[in-house]
């Protein structure tokens, strides 16, 4: 049996379904596809559409997938959907409610119409499934993690109504035996936090970060009167009844000022997030020891955003209250479409039959062929120029063992916020200056941003304390200590507080990447490397060929690897790309202001936007303006003069390192 399991809202490319749509409208747009319970394909529409944590309909993902699996739409036995439908539809009169412009269309039309219009798709009624959101998150989690039965917890923002559910699984079943309401929210309160430090919805890693520079004892006291533990696993978390954010009226009252964006991080800051990192583990650790000792389960499937947070998931193994821990590679709300899929085919009635554990999360779109590739990367001279060495594994390893950062991408993309080897930025773990350089040279971030090491599943054990609880640590989800003896040799990599978030590589799960770091470490003598995930702080992870020379062309990364090609720059990059079209993203908007001034005189202004919401804006001189204005996707970028001149082509490539708009080989 094949099914396709959705997540996101139903907003065209283009445009959103209502105006102002907000950023967390079901976000993390994805589609999987699972053959009776495999998952063998799935990626998220971000890494498609390139907009970071996307809502929208996931119309390329979906065709990503068929592609991949080579599947068409008469093949698939159903379509699964990660909430329900009733829930789906007071989400819509609401928005239509405050959008009276706007046709009424439920979720049922909506998506079914989408498939039409996109695949000439006429999907049956009885073919659609919805199941509700934490069942979505806990089948995922469940099923890919191999285990026979196990505690299953999901928390996250929310669900329909709830925040947090503990399931018993066990025979392809699972039984709720506690919600938890969405007011109790430990993801909601992340977020309030993640806010008042001056961040967005989607940054609460970066809070996480920011952690271990903090006291989490110094405001202990303020975070102790918003919750108190209860019986049985429960908590109760005090809200305002004037102010919906607890964090903010907490700490306006200790005296501690919101940090605003781009602002400095003061100790009080620090501080804040230390003491919200040490608050929500405390709780998640109650809950979690309660429902063990209660159902006498000692392993654990751990999902929802909540799950992501790899330095509470560090935590749990280190409480040793479980045997074993999984967490899926997209515990967010991406991994919910996989649950959808294996619940659709569950609706059915095909079996939940056991599989394997998952062990590699590299079921995205490829590359293309070699030759394709070869073609891919050809085009873009006179910027790049290709060689193939002879064994592109040893070239690597030998370039990153002498200093330079490497972009790396190979085969499928990986399915999750993290590059686990397919779509990565590499480089020597050992120079602690290497994590200020690649944070300034490419991430364009804050300095305090931790990067994590991969080391070879051989090694593992001696660089880092893995606990001895087991569990999976194929996907960087622990935040675990590495060995005092390690820390100054692994400086890059090693964390203020001693710790990092290790990925552990199986040569089963990874075979060329494990490969390249065992030939790393016998020319170093440390099997570890520095991997980030391929993208700059526009974008995120890179998807296609095209996406990695983008992100090259764009970044000060000293080599590009793709596939079996290893790329350079020419003399001409970055700058001689005046031979290239320059095409507008479906969400591209130009917009001329005019405004009155006190004078009488009129100010105009020029800006270029991405139109979504948290799309970024930025003002361009008149002549940039104009040549967007007449540029044409089918000839060679060109001002009103022809040679746009060095001012106009500098400021053009800034906009494009913002990913305002794509340049394209002809």
């Amino acid at each position: 049996m094949l099914t396709l399991g959705l997540n996101g809202n139903f907003s065209a490319e283009d445009t959103d379904l209502v105006p102002d749509m907000l950023e967390f409208f079901f976000h993390d747009a994805s589609a999987c596809l699972v053959r009776d319970g495999e998952l063998i394909a799935a990626v998220e529409e971000e890494r498609l559409n390139r907009i970071k944590k996307t809502t929208k309909f996931p119309v390329n993902a979906i065709r990503a997938c068929m592609a991949t699996a080579g599947v068409a739409p008469a093949d698939i036995d159903a379509v699964g959907y990660y909430f329900r439908e009733d829930h789906m539809d007071a989400v819509l009169d609401q928005l239509y409610t405050e959008a009276p412009e706007i046709p009424v269309r439920h979720s049922r039309r909506l998506i079914k119409d989408r498939l039409k219009a996109e695949f000439d798709w006429d999907l049956p009624d009885d073919r659609l499934i919805y199941t509700p959101h934490h069942v979505a998150h806990a089948t995922s989690s469940f099923v890919r993690s191999g285990m026979a039965d196990a505690l299953v917890v999901v928390m996250d923002g929310s669900g329909e109504t709830e925040s947090g559910t503990v399931f018993r699984a066990a025979g392809g079943h699972l039984e709720s035996l506690a919600v938890y309401p969405r007011a109790l929210s430990l993801g909601g309160l992340y977020l309030n936090a993640t806010t008042f430090l001056g961040y967005r919805f989607g940054d609460e890693y970066k809070v996480m970060g920011l952690a271990p520079y903090g006291d989490p004892d110094r405001f202990r006291d303020v975070f102790a009167e918003l919750y108190t533990l209860g019986d049985k696993g429960g908590y109760e978390i005090h809200h305002s009844a004037a102010v919906p954010n607890l964090i903010g009226p907490a700490f306006a009252a200790a005296g501690v000022a919101p940090r605003r964006r781009d602002a400095p991080f003061t100790r009080d800051h620090k501080d804040l997030a230390a003491g919200l990192q040490a608050c929500v583990e405390e709780i998640a650790l109650h809950v979690l020891r309660h429902w063990a000792a209660a159902t006498g389960l000692t392993r654990l499937c751990f999902g929802g955003g909540v799950a992501h947070n790899s330095s509470l998931n560090g935590a749990v193994l280190r409480s040793g209250i479980f045997e074993h821990v999984f967490v899926h590679p997209a515990s967010h709300d991406s991994g919910a479409g996989d649950g959808a899929a294996l619940a659709a085919q569950r609706a059915l009635g095909g079996p939940l039959r056991p599989v394997a554990r998952l062990r590699g999360a590299a079921v995205g779109p490829g590359l293309g062929s070699a030759a394709e590739i070869e073609a891919q990367i050809a085009s873009w001279s006179p910027l790049v120029a290709a060689e193939r060495p002879g064994d592109i594994v040893d070239t690597t390893a030998r370039l990153l063992a002498g200093g330079a950062v490497v972009g790396w991408a190979h085969g499928g993309s990986e399915f999750g916020p993290r590059a686990l080897g397919n779509r990565s930025i590499l480089a020597d773990p050992r120079p602690q200056e290497n994590r200020t350089r690649i944070n300034a040279m490419v991430k364009k971030r804050e300095g305090f941003r931790p990067f994590a090491p991969a080391v070879t599943a051989e090694a593992a054990a001696r660089y880092f304390d893995l606990s001895a609880t087991g569990a999976d640590h194929d996907f960087m989800s622990f935040v675990v200590p590495v060995r005092e003896e390690h820390r100054a040799t692994l400086g890059a990599v090693t964390h203020v507080d001693g710790t990092a978030r290790v990925q552990v590589v199986d040569p089963r799960a990874n075979e060329r990447f494990h490969r390249l770091i065992a030939r790393f470490g016998e020319l170093t003598g440390t099997p570890v490397l520095l991997n980030t995930s391929f993208n700059n702080n526009a974008e995120p992870i890179v998807q296609s060929v095209h996406d990695a020379v983008t992100g090259f062309l764009t970044t000060e990364l000293d080599y590009l690897v793709v596939d079996d090609l290893l790329v350079r720059r020419t003399p001409e990059a970055p700058l001689g790309f005046g031979g290239f079209a320059l095409r507008f993203r479906p969400v591209t908007r130009l917009a001329r202001r005019v405004r009155a001034l006190a004078s009488g005189a009129r100010a105009v202004t020029h800006e270029i936007h991405l139109d979504y919401s948290t799309g970024p804006r930025a003002r361009v001189s008149p002549e940039v303006f104009d040549l967007l204005e007449h540029a044409d996707p089918a000839r060679p970028i060109a001002g009103p003069g022809g040679d746009p001149g060095p001012a106009v082509m500098a400021e053009l490539f800034e906009l494009w390192q913002r990913r305002f708009f794509e340049l394209r080989p002809l």
